[in-house]
């Protein structure tokens, strides 16, 4: 009677976890949004959406959520969700800022000046209020110069304007930019002032600066992945200095330029990045824009690993960030911001398509399936930069770092081969199973 009973109780069990692995092997997913990436998800094969109240292995969530509810569930080992819980020490521009300083001065005092200066991509930047007077004592320094406040919490180009004299940031200081010591109040939103960037590259007479995506799916170790596609947002007016308050010459969001009088929503302002990287190889040399791309590598690798020990690692987040980088008129490029939430909202055909492929391919490299090895260098459009150190194109290329060069296992700009990179690799990874 004992054995019967145990021999139901084994069978019983053994049932229940057939029946978990074949509800694993159909993925539940939730999402928060309703562009893109809801799209691909419903397009994914073997994945459906559950309701409000469902359970979920997969979660691609706004920040707000993630901020309230985080602390307080329970996920089980497989499940994924698309931010780390502190990813604002990154992607809030003050925090960002802050720890970049940090960090180059961290390098300074233990590799020497010159491994500092790799972190010096970022304009001057000072926090307001808190370090107002410094900023004055900053901006005394060049008079005449140009500057642009910036509130540390927002997007899409809201709230931001370029200043030159003290007095134009008076009114923001009445209304809320200053500080009551005596009551002891936190203002209710916080600016940064930066230096513009006076001579950025022109093409056309227009301004323009890049988004380029960066997945982050650990930090201890780093191991982070960077997107070929990605794509350069111009201004829809000639730039010029002699106007500092029209946002259609200074301000390159889609969300601000679309706005503009004579926006052709069927170009739209956006060029692919491959072929801004055809044009800089026509005016400049292929070496040139080599440096330039392998700087940006650089922007990408340090500005993670000045956080790398402040941001809480789960091995259940992931983290797609939006990196906006300016180029100046020497090709030096200018990291602007991080965002931890990039705009998934297509503006044309060809925008869709590279948004929809990102995605896809993100959710390929996070591989709720489990069918990649680990070991993988590509993965579709995404190429491996750094696991717990550089990754390399092939072994010749570790001279590099002897030589104070970096060479990364970056393909910015180059040829996406996506669909045959990932058709190659799921049947190699059907065959080893089989193996």
């Amino acid at each position: 009677m004992y054995k019967s009973k145990l021999v139901n109780q084994k069978a019983s069990y053994g049932y229940q976890k057939q029946k978990e692995r074949e509800i694993r092997s159909c993925i539940r997913y939730k999402c928060s949004l309703t562009n893109t990436i809801g799209d691909v998800l419903r397009q994914r094969p073997g994945w459906v959406e559950v309701k409000d109240d469902g359970e979920w292995d997969f979660y691609w969530c706004d920040v707000g959520w993630l901020r309230e509810n985080f602390d307080h569930i329970y996920l089980d080992e497989h499940v994924h969700i698309c931010h780390f819980r502190n990813h604002y020490e990154l992607t809030r521009k003050n925090f960002m800022v802050k720890n970049l300083k940090r960090f180059r001065k961290q390098l300074k005092k233990e590799f020497g000046q010159l491994e500092a200066e790799k972190c010096d991509f970022f304009p001057m930047t000072f926090e307001l209020p808190s370090e107002y007077h410094l900023f004055v004592e900053e901006f005394r320094k060049n008079p005449g110069s140009t500057w642009i406040m910036k509130p540390v919490a927002r997007s899409q180009g809201r709230g931001i304007f370029l200043f030159r004299k003290l007095k134009d940031i008076m009114d923001w200081k009445k209304d809320g930019g200053r500080i009551d010591e005596q009551k002891d109040e936190i203002p209710v939103e916080n600016y940064v002032a930066q230096r513009y960037i006076e001579n950025p590259y022109l093409i056309g007479g227009r301004k323009f600066d890049l988004r380029v995506y960066v997945l982050v799916t650990s930090y201890t170790p780093l191991k982070a992945w960077l997107y070929r596609d990605g794509f350069a947002r111009f201004s829809n007016t000639r730039f010029t200095l002699s106007s500092i308050d029209d946002q259609y010459i200074h301000l390159t969001n889609v969300a601000i330029q679309k706005m503009a009088p004579d926006y052709d929503p069927e170009k739209g302002c956006k060029w692919m990045i491959q072929q801004l990287r055809l044009y800089l190889t026509a005016c400049h040399g292929p070496e040139m824009v080599e440096t330039l791309f392998q700087n940006m590598d650089n922007i990408f690798i340090k500005s993670l690993q000045s956080v790398q020990k402040i941001i809480i690692n789960d091995k259940h987040c992931f983290e797609l960030y939006g990196y906006d980088i300016l180029i100046d008129q020497d090709l030096k490029p200018w990291l602007l911001e991080v965002n931890a939430s990039p705009s998934l909202t297509a503006s044309s055909q060809e925008d869709y398509e590279l948004k929809c492929c990102l995605l896809e391919d993100t959710l390929n490299v996070v591989d709720m399936e489990g069918r990649l090895s680990g070991k993988e260098k590509q993965v579709g459009g995404f190429d491996l930069m750094w696991n717990d150190g550089p990754v390399f194109r092939d072994d010749r290329q570790k001279e590099s770092l002897n030589n104070g060069g970096f060479v990364a296992n970056t393909h910015l700009g180059c040829v996406n081969d996506r669909k045959k990179q990932l058709k190659q690799m799921f049947k190699l990874a059907h065959a080893a199973k089989k193996l």
